[in-house]
């Protein structure tokens, strides 16, 4: 069987499913399991907007990304700083605050947009970014090495966006929900 590490050097798209996955599924998950031995810390939400959206933009400059794929302890360094820049960005969102308001929705909305342009720019660039992909010529599933590019852009656009648009959906129903109690109350007293 091959493994998503094996293909990572062979496939932008198997580097991409590992990074989405620790960013926006592991990270969170952790999170999660124990938030409550790190609730006293509150970091500020635009702290940790630029920790999650400077960490992606970072790594995805062709030569740190090439740098990090070349070199296994680079790579480890780049795994690790997707995890704690995924467990930076996700506090706000898992940490709510009840004066957070509409912030955290906006926060989640602000976060596409840079995820959003750097994988259309894989999408529609026309050429292959990353150098190392082009020596895999036709890869493991037979894609061309900017078909790879490409198919890797979309994943990212496409799961990004609702790991990030759904929460902020949830939010905002609860928060027009609250709203309109609130209004109810006021209306009635």
């Amino acid at each position: 069987m091959i493994s998503l590490a094996h293909l990572d050097h062979h496939l932008l798209t198997a580097h991409m499913v590992m990074h989405l996955l620790i960013m926006t599924v592991a990270a969170p998950l952790i999170f999660f399991a124990v938030r409550s031995s790190l609730m006293r810390w509150r970091p500020q939400i635009a702290f940790c907007w630029m920790a999650g959206t400077l960490t992606v933009l970072f790594w995805h400059v062709p030569a740190v990304f090439e740098l990090a794929l070349e070199s296994p302890p680079w790579h480890r360094l780049e795994l690790a700083s997707f995890f704690v820049a995924g467990v930076l960005f996700w506090w706000p969102v898992i940490q709510l605050h009840p004066r957070s308001g509409w912030s955290v929705p906006v926060y989640l909305f602000l976060a596409s947009l840079p995820c959003d342009a750097l994988s259309a720019f894989l999408v529609f660039c026309g050429h292959v970014v990353y150098r190392p992909y082009l020596s895999a010529g036709n890869g493991p599933f037979g894609l061309s090495p900017l078909d790879d590019q490409v198919l890797a852009g979309a994943l990212m656009w496409v799961t990004v966006t609702f790991a990030y648009l759904i929460p902020a959906l949830l939010l905002t129903a609860r928060l027009l929900s609250s709203e309109r109690t609130r209004t109810s109350e006021v209306g009635i007293g």
